[in-house]
């Protein structure tokens, strides 16, 4: 995704803003130009998510097999819990620039991944959300979903 992202700014967007910034050059006085001076700070903004981007994925490890001890949770797991009023739910502890593809994905970053690391089935954890102490079980864990 952060590749494919990459690829489009700047194979794409980057060269299409150019394009309008030196159309909006070529029409005179650039100190009063909306176009000429929003272009350019559009190419900046451009610019430095591709430096981001570019430095991110030299840093960023591909995860593809599941640990040795599949009754743990740890990077990658999927984990069904429980709350003490019996409500189901099921989370992905992924990476932190993936958590924003699915609602279900959490990031190993957040104080409900860092609580679940390591922990097995039926374990509980307890997590202070807002002004309220919340109680969890782990119902499942599964690395193949």
């Amino acid at each position: 995704m952060l590749r494919n992202e990459l690829k489009n700014l700047w194979k794409v967007t980057r060269p299409e803003v150019t394009r309008k910034v030196a159309e909006a050059a070529a029409q005179g006085d650039r100190s009063e130009n909306a176009e000429y001076i929003y272009g350019k700070k559009q190419l900046r903004e451009i610019d430095s998510r591709i430096r981001f981007l570019s430095k991110r994925l030299d840093e960023l490890i591909v995860v593809d097999t599941p640990p040795r001890d599949t009754d743990r949770i740890y990077f990658g797991a999927w984990v069904a819990l429980a709350d003490s009023q019996g409500q189901a739910y099921r989370y992905r502890i992924v990476g932190p620039d993936e958590f924003d593809q699915a609602p279900q994905y959490i990031s190993i970053d957040s104080p409900m991944a860092r609580a679940l690391l390591k922990k097995t089935r039926n374990d509980t954890i307890r997590l202070h959300q807002g002004d309220t102490d919340n109680e969890y079980c782990i119902t499942g864990i599964d690395y193949d979903s």
